[in-house]
């Protein structure tokens, strides 16, 4: 229950973040946000807000979106021949179209629908009341909202509203909003980690920062301050040069030259074996040095962010290089992840979170059509072109991206499954 807790919760702030930076900057360029959702899925809970988007909790805690007006994935299909129900104001317009089975209106309208133009002219016609000699038009309120088969209650979508009337910069800053919002909560975990753990590590010292108790260190009378000047007669100048030799080396002796005190001395230490994945690594139980000034924990909750980018990146230039399913994971890893994170404290929680922030960010801006990178890359083309693709190929890409993406995310979510329970 714990993990699953941890799951949710990690999962369920990295969405809403990231879709509440495409939120928040297509209502300041006048886009109508229809709903804002976070899961997939049957919705669990709806409500219609004063700003006329529809916030919904769905049941499957895998994702979310905003679903913006006139964009490729917004769709509400009327068809020639629907049965419906119309809801009128006092001035005889449409504030209310029911097409959902789910739900009834008690003073409304029951309509064969014929024909409906609900962006441009704004009016839906068709046979009132079962009367087939005579049909009846009826003018659609501007912001007249309709029920989907589904039961969700939206506003309708008028061409002064739908995504590509905004200008490109727009746009543009809209799609790219969603990946910002993940940096820039990444920056403030990883600064919140950083002031957690009472500063931020470095690692080019050979100096050791602190002992853990009880630990091959602590036996071999190892202590803060003191410096690894070789190992086995290998010098040594920094955490990743000693580091590697000590996980390299599980269960066998090491000889190390230690300076201590402005004086030399021999120590031999046995690393503890240690599981770390599908591999044994050896562990002694020191610790690095830390930086505690205020504003080195700043600079180190920026660098932090850096430097997990940059290993996105090189994780990224390796798919390309040697492609691997097991160098992805999708939703069963982020569950395993987040049960180790959750045994191991607050700390690593925040650290999960930060980490998968960057890495949600730094995915969502590949130039992949359905993914934002994607759609920059759209815009970008329209600006170079002087005008956008047209919605037909737009949506034919848009479609080819999300196959390719449901299929990898089938293959991942597979290949995790076999990996940690079989």
């Amino acid at each position: 229950m714990k993990t699953i807790i941890t799951f949710i919760i990690v999962f369920g702030i990295l969405v809403l973040v990231h879709e509440f930076g495409h939120f928040f900057f297509a209502k300041r360029s006048g886009i109508l946000v229809r709903e804002f959702a976070i899961g997939m899925g049957p919705k669990i809970f709806a409500h219609q807000g004063k700003d006329g988007t529809t916030y919904t909790i769905r049941i499957l805690p895998i994702g979310g979106y905003v679903r913006m007006a006139g964009m490729g994935e917004d769709e509400t299909e009327l068809a020639p021949g629907m049965t419906l129900s119309v809801e009128l104001n006092e001035q005889e317009e449409v504030v209310k179209i029911n097409t959902s089975k789910k739900v009834q209106l008690t003073n409304s309208i029951p309509m064969e629908m014929l024909e409906a133009d609900l962006e441009r002219e704004l009016f839906i016609k068709g046979y009132v009341n079962g009367d087939e000699s005579e049909d009846t038009t009826y003018k659609v309120n501007h912001d007249a909202t309709i029920i989907e088969q589904d039961g969700t209650e939206v506003r309708i979508a008028p061409i002064d509203v739908q995504f590509q009337s905004a200008k490109l910069w727009q746009r543009m800053l809209t799609n790219f909003a969603g990946p910002m919002n993940n940096f820039i909560l990444a920056l403030v975990l990883f600064t919140v980690y950083v002031f957690m753990q009472g500063g931020v590590t470095y690692t080019n010292t050979n100096l050791i920062g602190g002992v853990q108790p009880d630990s091959p260190a602590a036996k071999a009378s190892l202590k803060a301050d003191d410096k690894i000047v070789s190992i086995n007669g290998t010098s040594v100048s920094d955490w990743n040069d000693f580091t590697k030799i000590i996980q390299d080396s599980p269960d066998k002796e090491l000889n190390l030259m230690v300076e201590s005190d402005g004086k030399t001395r021999e120590v031999d230490v046995i690393p503890k074996s240690q599981k770390s994945g599908k591999q044994e690594i050896g562990v002694i139980g020191i610790l690095p040095p830390k930086k505690t000034g205020l504003a080195d924990k700043l600079l180190g909750g920026v660098e932090t962010t850096l430097s997990s980018s940059m290993q996105i990146f090189k994780a990224l230039k390796s798919l390309f290089t040697g492609f691997s399913l097991d160098k992805l994971g999708g939703p069963v890893m982020m569950f395993q992840m987040s049960a180790e994170a959750s045994k191991a404290g607050l700390n690593t929680v925040i650290w999960l979170m930060a980490m998968l922030s960057v890495n949600l960010g730094i995915i969502n801006l590949l130039p992949i059509p359905a993914l934002d990178g994607g759609k920059i890359v759209l815009n970008i083309f329209e600006g170079l072109r002087g005008k956008p693709l047209s919605q037909e190929k737009e949506g034919i890409l848009t479609l080819i991206g999300f196959g390719f993406i449901m299929l990898l995310m089938v293959l991942v979510t597979w290949n995790d499954i076999q990996r940690f329970f079989f």
